[in-house]
């Protein structure tokens, strides 16, 4: 079943029908000010933190579900009809419904008698709120006299107080109406310096700001029958204490086959003055049109660094649109806010943000950089690192997870090869403190945090970029267990294979792959430096880790997974359940840790034991009752999260993998089976968004076998663009020009890309003429002929062709 298409001219996702699976969404803001919006006006908003500066309510498992939001009702004075122009919450069937997700905007419109709306909602470039644009047209030759309402609900800041210390979160909410504008001022002066505040164009009859004078009968009624847009008027109230809204109540005549537009500001401001004249200013028809092209420009111009034709259009909108929107929303927000991340724990995640920056360095690349020297100093003096941190106070918590500063070395060199910005690694960063952390009960974030005194008196040290990434290393080098491998600590990449013991002696072989890919780029890098003695250092490490590795770690067909604290293998041939992960497949691939022969033997058990119609399991076969010595991926049920779900974060890692073997049909076909837009006609199987990629899929041995879960903040979207990009369309940057080494599916006959980096364009077109997917046989640059595959990074800021032809 299908809810909606791509109409990629438009950059747009059009959904169709309002009632669709699960709520979808779109994000609005790109730097402080985040609007989370579903396809029905559901959703909330915040200011630079979820946690700290949460503007609107939201209920994650409300019945009905996806409320509150941003709401309008229209009132027919006549007759007392009421209903919702965004379907939610009244939930009348509606003649006519369309919504338009855009690039940080989304436009619902609708028709229901005789009256046709449409709301565009977006946050202005470089403006800490949000713009609704109404347009009502009277489709009847008679006059309509109508009543409209706006609704929203404040929270209270705090959303972690907001939604549980209600002996407190009762009586402090405060609101009140100045003009047209409400005012959210609690705690104001006190515990926030920013109030909150809901404005609008239109003179209005009345207000209310206190949530049981709107919806009646003491905040018994629902949403959908409110009293005040039931009986036509507010009540004036203002909120002191209980829940604070906000509710505009409008009286509108329109004549017979005219229109009306009028506006809604919602946003924060330092005060109640200043709050009133972003009102006025962003009411005004001419500065919302001018800040709307502004916004729509802006993405333009970013997703113009990167466009490709393919003959899959599926490859296309993704590419050229939705994944790079996608990567730009997981830099943003990391995975702190989503409508399965509740915004209240995690922060930026340390791992999670590094690979972020994978996907887009040439759309954002000064961003790229501030973002890696911000990670740098989340780092300990030690090379270990926090493993999230608050975004206001930059304050980290948690750590222990054996791969985490291991990143910072793949996003660094990731951002050099894009950049050329050698000088990045002079620079000074202070290094984080390193609180007491006391084992907890066994589980996830199994650790209580304690302030060491003696930190407190410890002045804050500071190394270059370079010592950082260099001390990242020998952190995981001096951390071995038994066999010589980095030691597991409480997780590695996979958070809920949690084997710390008494012993502290379980080991991670993902750890140690990804510990040999880093040290080869260290090893690239310190030779850039002329260090010589540090690149002796990483060579050693890598040559004997990787030897290791295959000595201890390769089972026949596959790569373990891990030793447990007793030293026992997982992920063996002997076991019962979980005898084969993938993870450690494609990166001893990616690590060239593997040789040719146990190379294509591991990634060929990925194909026989993991692979599935909606993409690769996680691992096989799934636990069936909790395993104490392992931790939390023994305590989902089957096909579940890491359970033996599809986890979409690792399938693009086999993406790679098959590439780097030559093999692209089977890239293609992994690449292809979690694509988001080749669901499109899977909407009831798949439930998420078709335009973005889900955290997990649910795994065949899950009765909801195909069903997605938890979309838009994953670092499936930067890993996929790296795939389907570096390694599919085989354009990579490297230190000294692009690499260009396709690996298309056979049948693809030809391909073209564009490319802006470093200030330069690249227009690329590669002919698979002999249907063989890989091997360049000719290469013309500019219309000369070119005897390498390394196309030379010019620095005339002009356009360059390239023309390949595969044999």
């Amino acid at each position: 079943m299908r809810y909606g298409h791509f109409d990629n001219e438009a950059r747009e996702y059009v959904i169709e029908k309002p009632n669709t699976p699960l709520p979808w969404i779109n994000y609005l803001g790109t730097k402080k000010y985040c609007a989370l919006i579903s396809n029905t006006a559901g959703g909330y908003s915040f200011y630079i933190d979820p946690r700290e500066r949460r503007i609107l309510r939201y209920r994650y498992d409300n019945v009905p579900f996806d409320q509150g939001g941003r709401y309008l009702y229209i009132r027919n004075n006549k007759n007392g009809d009421i209903y919702s122009p965004t379907w939610q919450p009244v939930q009348k069937k509606l003649e006519k419904y369309e919504c338009r997700h855009g690039l940080g905007y989304t436009q619902i419109a609708s028709l229901y008698k005789n009256l046709k709306t449409k709301i565009t909602y977006f946050v202005p470039l470089d403006e800490n709120l949000e713009i609704w644009k109404v347009e009502i047209e009277n489709k009847d030759k008679k006059e309509q006299d109508l009543t409209l309402f706006s609704y929203v609900e404040f929270c209270l800041w705090d959303a972690v107080g907001d939604s549980t210390n209600f002996q407190r979160t009762w009586s402090i909410g405060t609101a009140h109406c100045e003009g047209s504008t409400i005012i959210h001022d609690t705690m104001h002066g006190n515990w926030v310096d920013d109030l909150a505040f809901f404005g609008t164009s239109e003179s209005i009859d009345s207000f209310d700001c206190q949530r049981k004078e709107f919806l009646g009968n003491h905040g018994y009624n629902s949403l959908a029958k409110p009293k005040a847009v039931i009986d036509g008027q507010c009540s004036n109230s203002k909120a002191v204490g209980w829940a604070p809204i906000g509710s505009h109540c409008i009286k509108i005549k329109i004549k017979g086959e005219q229109k009306k537009t009028l506006f809604f500001v919602l946003g924060v401001a330092k005060g109640a003055t200043k709050a009133k004249s972003l009102v006025k200013k962003f009411t005004n028809p001419k500065n919302v049109d001018i800040e709307f092209e502004k916004l729509k420009k802006y993405w333009q111009e970013n997703l113009s660094n990167f466009q490709v034709k393919t003959p899959d259009p599926d490859v296309d909108s993704m590419l050229n649109i939705w994944n790079q929107y996608q990567c730009m929303q997981t830099f943003n927000w990391s995975r702190y806010a989503s409508y399965y991340e509740a915004g209240i724990g995690r922060g930026m995640g340390f791992r999670d943000s590094n690979q972020d920056t994978l996907g887009f360095v040439h759309i954002i690349p000064n961003d790229v950089r501030k973002r890696i020297l911000e990670l740098a100093s989340i780092q300990f003096e030690d090379g270990d690192t926090y493993h999230q941190y608050s975004p206001i106070t930059g304050k980290g918590s948690l750590y222990g997870y054996s791969d985490d500063h291991l990143w910072l070395i793949i996003s660094t060199v990731n951002y050099i090869k894009a950049t050329g910005d050698w000088g990045i690694l002079e620079e000074n960063v202070p290094f984080s403190k390193k609180e007491i952390m006391v084992p907890a009960q066994r589980g996830h974030h199994n650790y209580i945090e304690q302030e060491s005194k003696d930190n407190k008196k410890e002045k804050i040290k500071k190394a270059s970029l370079y010592e950082h990434l260099k001390r990242a290393i020998l952190f995981s080098w001096k951390n071995i267990g038994p066999h010589g491998l980095p030691k597991a600590g409480f997780a590695d990449w996979n958070d809920c294979i949690n084997m710390i013991g008494p012993k502290d002696q379980a080991e991670s072989v993902f750890t140690a792959e990804l510990l040999v890919y880093a040290g080869r780029e260290m090893i690239k890098v310190s030779s850039h430096k002329k260090l010589k003695k540090d690149k002796e250092s990483y060579e050693n490490i890598v040559a004997e880790l990787a030897s290791l590795v295959e000595e201890y770690c390769f089972d026949g067909e596959w790569y373990l997974r891990a030793f447990d604290d007793e030293s026992k293998p997982l992920g063996t041939k002997k076991d019962k359940e979980a005898k084969i992960f993938l993870e450690t497949q494609p990166w001893a691939v990616i690590s060239q840790v593997a040789s040719g022969n146990s190379a294509k033997k591991c990634m060929d058990s990925v194909s026989n034991y993991l692979d599935t119609d909606y993409g690769i399991k996680l691992l096989h076969p799934p636990f069936s009752k909790y395993r104490p010595e392992l931790g939390e991926i023994s305590t989902y049920p089957k096909g579940l999260k890491e359970n033996g779900s599809i986890f979409c974060h690792p399938n693009p890692w086999a993406v790679i993998a098959e590439c780097m073997l030559g093999r692209g049909d089977k890239a293609f076909k992994y690449y292809k089976a979690i694509l988001p837009s080749a669901q499109n006609n899977l909407a009831e199987i798949r439930k998420t968004e078709p335009y973005v990629y889900c955290q997990m899929v649910a795994g065949p041995d899950h009765p909801d076998f195909g069903e997605g879960k938890n979309s838009w903040l994953t670092g499936s979207a930067a890993w996929n663009f790296v795939a389907a990009t570096h390694w599919i369309l085989g354009i990579r940057p490297d230190y000294d020009g692009l690499i260009l080494n396709p690996c298309l599916p056979k049948k693809w006959e030809e391909v073209s890309i564009k490319l802006k980096i470093r200030e330069t364009r690249y227009n690329i077109k590669i002919r698979n003429t002999f249907k063989v997917g890989k091997g360049i046989k000719v290469m013309k640059i500019d219309g000369k002929l070119f005897d390498r595959a390394l196309i030379p990074y010019f620095k005339d800021r002009k356009e360059h062709s390239i023309e390949a032809i595969l044999a």
